[in-house]
């Protein structure tokens, strides 16, 4: 089994073109970067967020997980959800249901109310599954990161692989 060490990408890493990012570039911990692209996500229908201001978190070996401000959301779309997580990096994560359209969906995102040291910056956002919702980045439909947990969006501007896909449980 690979082991990554921080000092190269593994060996099947895909190469990035110009206009791409490998997901195996991205540092762990994880860092924190803005990002100004229009980003819209929907739910039924309905728009529940549309924002230039979202936060990206980027982590070795996953897609960014996209961060949107609660002040540019339909706030009445998130309903708190039962349960939490924790993540060794932000902290403990609230889980939201979220309803628009006709639709609800249990835990179809996360915030981190209190996210830990240089994470600060998360508070006041919210993240969501691309599994559950329809979500858009620059008027590029998101595709969602493989497996159930992981909340990464997709897009044609990232090269992976990616963890979450069967036979990644070791990365």
């Amino acid at each position: 089994m690979w082991t990554w060490t921080g000092q190269a990408r593994p060996p099947f890493a895909q190469v990035p073109s110009a206009t791409q990012e490998s997901v195996w570039d991205y540092p762990r911990p994880p860092v924190i970067r803005a990002d100004t692209r229009d980003v819209v996500v929907r739910v039924g229908g309905i728009e529940i967020v549309r924002t230039r201001r979202a936060l990206r978190l980027l982590e070795t070996a996953s897609p960014p997980g996209f961060y949107l401000p609660f002040d540019d959301c339909l706030r009445d779309a998130f309903i708190p959800a039962a349960g939490s997580s924790q993540c060794e990096w932000k902290g403990s994560a609230q889980y939201w249901t979220i309803t628009a359209g006709g639709l609800r969906l249990p835990r179809a995102g996360w915030s981190y109310e209190d996210p830990a040291g240089p994470f600060g910056a998360l508070a006041g956002h919210v993240a969501v599954y691309a599994t559950q919702a329809e979500c858009f980045v620059d008027g590029e439909r998101v595709r969602p990161q493989d497996g159930g947990f992981y909340g990464g969006w997709v897009t044609d501007d990232i090269a992976g692989p990616w963890k979450g896909a069967a036979g990644s449980g070791g990365w």
